[in-house]
């Protein structure tokens, strides 16, 4: 996906900007892909617990 490979071209030029130079292009689209997935996972437990983005004040 477009916004996965995007991610991931970011991903690298922040790290590249802090010195880390070792990641691949193959390796970033991976952490990338796999980032989508967390915040997905994130968002299912969030809407079982019954969070909605704006409903809750904090506590």
């Amino acid at each position: 996906m477009a916004i996965h490979l995007l991610v991931a071209k970011v991903l690298r030029d922040e790290l590249s900007s802090r010195g880390i130079r070792s990641l691949t292009a193959e390796e970033s689209e991976a952490i990338a892909a796999r980032i989508f997935e967390r915040i997905t996972e994130l968002e299912l437990e969030l809407a079982a617990r019954g969070f909605n983005s704006g409903d809750h004040a904090p506590t």
